[in-house]
C-alpha cells in the first residue's frame, strides 16, 4: 500500500527513520486512511474529487510544503478539470467568477496559516454559495487534515535532514531541584486564567446547524456512540457527525497520537498541544489540554508561561525545546529544520519522542482549525 508521507519524506523501507515512524503504525495507518477517504473518489459528496484535490493543493502551497502541493496538483491534473479549477491551479491570486469555488478557496487560504483570523462570515459564505452544510463540514475537515499532513511531512523532512541520532543524553532526575509550586499561581486543579486563556472547562457552540440525534442515520448513530460519552449533547460531535466516516477516521488518528504507550510522556504531548493552541489563538483547545496537563503532571507553571508568552515558555530544557519546535511547526512548517531536531535531541528526547512531539503538534493544527472556524468557545461561568 502506498504511504504518502513515507513517499514525500523520502523514507525508504531500509531508512532508520522509517522503522521509527512505523513504531507508530496506528498513526501511519490512520493518517493514510484519512487521506484516502477525504481525497479519494468514493466519498459521497457534492464536492467533486477534483475540487477537493485542487483545494488541498492550494492549502499545501500556502503552507509552503511544495512536495505535497505538487502531489495534489498532479492528481488533480490527471482528472478532467473545468476551467475554474484549472485557474485555481495555474493562477493562484485570481478569482474564478464561480461564487461557490471562490468562497471555498477563500476559506482554505484564510485558514492555512492564520486560522484565528478567519471568521464566522467566511464560513457562512460557503453554504450561502450553494454548498450543503454536510459538505461545508467536509471542507473544514479537509483543511484540517491537510494542515496536519503537511506538518507531519515537514517534521519528518527535518528529522531526515538532522541525520542519524547519536547518543542521547539522559537527564539526571536526582540533580533536578524539588518542585515548588509558584506562589503567584492557583493550585493545580483550580482555574488558571491568564492573558485571555484559561484551564477551566469551556463549552463550544457551532455556527452551523448540528445533527439532530433523533433523525441520525445508523452510521451517524454508531459514530456518536463511539466518539464520546457526551457526544449526543456536544455541538462539536453533533456537527462533525454530519460526516461520520471522516469523524471516525479522525478519531483513530487522534487516539493513536495522544494515547499511544511509550515514547513521549502524555504530559509532554499536552505541552505541545497547548503551545500550538496558544499560538493559533484557540482558547477552547488550550483550555482542554492545559487542564489535562495539570491532571497528569500535578502542576500548572508551564501552562501559565504558555498562556503569557509561548515564545519564552518552558520550565526546563525539554519543555523549552518542545515548545519552540511546536511554535515553528505551527507558524512556519517549511522553516522547521535540522537545528530544531538537534535541539530536541540535546534536551534529551530520543527520536521516537521527537516523532511523538511532532505528531501532537501537527494534530492540533487540525483540531484548532475545526474549533476556531466552525464555532466558538463559550464560558460556562459568565
Amino acid at each position: 500500500m502506498t504511504d504518502t508521507i513515507d513517499q514525500l519524506a523520502g523514507l525508504q523501507a531500509d531508512h532508520a527513520l522509517h522503522a521509527i515512524r512505523h513504531q507508530r503504525a496506528k498513526v501511519a495507518l490512520a493518517t493514510q486512511a484519512c487521506e484516502d477517504l477525504l481525497l479519494g473518489s468514493e466519498l459521497p459528496s457534492t464536492l467533486s474529487q477534483a475540487e477537493r484535490l485542487v483545494l488541498a493543493a492550494e492549502q499545501a502551497r500556502v503552507s509552503g510544503i511544495t512536495v505535497l502541493q505538487q502531489l495534489y496538483q498532479q492528481r488533480a491534473q490527471a482528472l478532467a478539470l473545468p476551467p475554474a479549477l484549472r485557474r485555481v491551479l495555474d493562477e493562484h491570486g485570481c478569482t474564478t467568477g464561480d461564487a461557490r469555488l471562490d468562497a471555498m478557496r477563500h476559506f482554505v487560504r484564510s485558514l492555512s496559516l492564520e486560522p484565528a483570523q478567519s471568521d464566522r462570515q467566511a464560513l457562512l459564505n460557503i453554504p450561502a454559495a450553494g454548498v450543503s452544510v454536510d459538505d461545508t463540514v467536509l471542507l473544514a475537515q479537509l483543511i484540517g487534515f491537510v494542515s496536519y499532513q503537511a506538518r507531519v511531512i515537514a517534521g519528518l523532512q527535518a528529522m531526515v535532514a538532522a541525520g542519524s541520532q547519536g547518543e542521547v543524553p539522559v537527564a539526571d532526575a536526582a540533580a533536578a531541584p524539588a518542585f515548588v509550586h509558584p506562589a503567584n499561581l492557583p493550585a493545580p486543579g483550580e482555574p488558571l486564567r491568564r492573558n485571555g486563556y484559561t484551564s477551566e472547562t469551556l463549552d463550544w457552540k457551532s455556527w452551523l446547524p448540528v445533527l439532530d440525534p433523533a433523525t441520525a442515520t445508523p452510521d451517524q448513530q454508531h459514530t456518536l456512540d463511539v466518539s464520546h460519552p457526551k457526544a449526543r449533547t456536544m455541538d462539536f460531535y453533533l456537527l462533525l457527525c454530519r460526516q461520520p466516516q471522516v469523524l471516525l477516521e479522525r478519531s483513530q488518528a487522534f487516539n493513536a497520537i495522544m494515547y499511544a504507550p511509550g515514547g513521549l510522556s502524555r504530559a509532554e504531548r499536552e505541552v505541545a498541544a497547548t503551545a500550538v493552541s496558544r499560538v493559533n489563538g484557540c482558547v477552547y483547545c488550550a483550555s482542554v489540554h492545559a487542564q489535562r496537563f495539570e491532571q497528569l503532571a500535578k502542576r500548572n507553571d508551564v501552562m501559565a508561561q504558555i498562556f503569557d508568552d509561548p515564545h519564552t515558555a518552558g520550565t526546563q530544557a525539554r519543555e523549552r525545546a518542545i515548545i519552540q519546535a511546536a511554535i515553528t511547526l505551527t507558524r512556519d512548517p517549511a522553516g522547521l529544520g535540522a537545528a530544531h531536531i538537534q535541539a530536541l535531541r540535546a534536551a534529551g528526547l530520543n527520536d521516537l519522542e521527537v516523532l511523538d512531539m511532532l505528531h501532537a503538534a501537527a494534530l492540533f493544527g487540525w483540531a484548532n482549525r475545526l474549533m476556531l472556524n466552525l464555532g466558538e468557545a463559550v464560558y460556562l461561568n459568565t
